[in-house]
């Protein structure tokens, strides 16, 4: 896994939804999806409870800058992308 790849979360009250990785720490990784879980207050997850999806956002991997409105936009672009692959 790296930052700013998109993820889904297996396990938990969370489980279903789509995030993206800022930060990793050993086996726990820092998720945000800029509605619920903020920059501010990223949700620490174990690797292993969630499902990485071959998708990579470019601009929070790259981005030093970050706001949850980026987060938010990159997440709905991965679900238009997803939705015209379906």
């Amino acid at each position: 896994m790296s930052i700013g790849q998109v993820v889904f979360a297996k396990a938990g009250r969370d489980k279903g939804d789509a995030f993206v990785v800022i930060l990793l720490q050993n086996e726990y990784l820092y998720l945000v999806d800029g509605k619920r879980r903020t920059l501010d207050k990223p949700k620490k997850k174990k690797a292993k409870h969630v499902q990485p999806v071959n998708y990579i956002s470019d601009v929070v991997a790259e981005c030093r800058t970050l706001q949850d409105a980026d987060i938010r936009k990159e997440l709905k672009l991965f679900a238009t992308r997803l939705s015209q692959i379906s």
